[in-house]
């Protein structure tokens, strides 16, 4: 049981500091709804989703005004949609559609799932999922998919990365009047989870009970302010400390949350993602909490360094405060929505390739970059495979949303507009890795697969 004084000292936070509850997200398997005619999945799709999640935006509304907690986003993440292309044939877009007429009906900002999971190979259903990627993200509002083409266990599937350096091109070009927001809504991991709340890459794993309520926090305003308050004598190790006991303060609110609307709405909770997800407001920055700890900018030598400690220290406090964390807890680096990050990739300070850099150490990948729209897919491939590299390697989560901006060059902005924010195209080196991408095939698992 969780007392409500626990939170109390949080109220500062919420009205001073941009803490909130960024989402609650719920996660529905759609195995059951599997059917050889398209048409019959469908409705099967929308009366479940629509039977769990009706409640779920009233349900949000009345834990915000009995707790005073802002919860920012409620969204559902349903089985990757390719099991069921798998199973019925037909066009995927489809499924996309129902999935967004579903999620309008019933009042949520977003529905993840319109994924595949390839990172050792296609099965049915795969490669026609993933080419109707581009279509179902112009042809609808609220979907996002992923795409997971790599694991520390089986490598790297790089006629996947291939495909997707493509398919990611599409997608903006395909929403090009639309501020190329397909590819704001397209992620590609290696090693992805089953149970991560947020979007864009979202989908309610295989393993993950019938249906499920999990929480994603986020507070980087609050862990600045703290910060801010220490003197600059402070060791790191007080620093890491003092950044362990914010996260715990914040674990435990959003355990009240998720366990609360789990019961009201009558399903499983899930997980707390305890990861400091930045806004574009001021004071809701992850660049900014790297600055306060000492660094002038963020992307200066050093970056690397802090941003470890601080992914280290928020999941310690969170593990402490909840036996349920989860998801991708740690800190998130996405460029347009942190108004730090956007400063500093103005100015040149933070690069692509330091951005990769901090992502060996964070909790997902390069997150949001705005690149020139002319960029060559066989590029965008390429920074997939190093971003799958470091996740691969590393046994961790990694992923790669790039916008390429179709008729923009280095150094002019997108606007994205509301929490995917803004942000200035980032040069990409031009050198063509061609060559490498066609060759196709798999990279092999490293080593570190070898565990049991």
């Amino acid at each position: 049981m969780i007392n409500t004084q626990d939170i109390m000292e949080t109220i500062t936070m919420i009205q001073e500091e941009n803490l909130d509850i960024r989402t609650i997200t719920m996660g529905i398997s759609l195995i059951d709804c599997a059917d050889s005619d398209i048409d019959k999945s469908c409705e099967k799709i929308y009366d479940k989703i629509y039977r769990y999640a009706k409640d779920l935006v009233s349900t949000g509304e009345k834990i915000e005004k009995k707790y005073g907690i802002p919860i920012v986003n409620k969204r559902i993440s349903v089985t990757p949609i390719s099991m069921l292309v798998g199973v019925s044939g037909g066009d995927p877009v489809k499924y996309a559609k129902t999935l967004d007429r579903v999620a309008k009906d019933v009042g949520v900002n977003f529905i993840g799932g319109f994924s595949a999971l390839v990172q050792k190979g296609f099965s049915a259903g795969d490669r026609e999922l993933i080419e109707a990627i581009p279509r179902a993200l112009a042809e609808t509002d609220l979907v996002c998919s992923s795409v997971n083409i790599g694991s520390t266990k089986a490598g790297i599937n790089m006629d996947a990365v291939k495909i997707m350096g493509e398919t990611v091109c599409k997608a903006s070009e395909l929403t090009k009047d639309k501020q190329c927001i397909g590819a704001a809504k397209l992620v590609v991991f290696c090693n992805a989870v089953e149970d991560n709340p947020f979007m864009a890459g979202a989908f309610h794993g295989v393993g993950e009970a019938d249906c499920v309520l999990s929480v994603g926090v986020s507070g980087p305003g609050v862990v600045r302010s703290v910060l801010s308050k220490m003197p600059d004598t402070a060791s790191m190790n007080e620093v890491a400390e003092t950044i362990k006991k914010t996260a715990f303060k914040i674990t435990r609110m959003g355990q009240l949350v998720g366990t609360e609307a789990a019961e009201m709405l009558g399903v499983q909770f899930g997980i707390i993602d305890l990861s400091l997800a930045p806004t574009p407001a001021v004071g809701d920055s992850v660049a900014h909490i790297l600055e306060e700890v000492g660094l002038q900018q963020c992307g200066a030598h050093g970056t690397t360094a802090a941003l470890a400690m601080l992914n280290d220290a928020v999941k310690k406090g969170g593990v402490m405060a909840s036996s349920s964390v989860g998801g991708l807890s740690g800190a998130f680096i996405p460029v347009s929505e942190d108004a730090g990050m956007i400063d500093a990739a103005r100015k040149g300070v933070l690069s692509l390739e330091k951005l990769e850099a901090m992502t060996a150490v964070c909790s997902v990948g390069l997150d949001m970059i705005v690149i020139p729209g002319d960029t060559d897919p066989a590029i965008v491939s390429a920074i997939i495979a190093d971003e799958a590299a470091i996740g691969m390697v590393n046994s961790k989560t990694t992923a790669v949303r790039v916008i390429p901006a179709i008729g923009l060059k280095e150094g002019e902005e997108l606007d994205f507009g509301g929490l995917l924010g803004y942000g200035p195209v980032m040069p990409v080196r031009r050198q063509s890795p061609a060559k490498m991408i066609n060759r196709g095939g798999r990279i092999p698992a490293p080593l570190q697969s070898l565990k049991n």
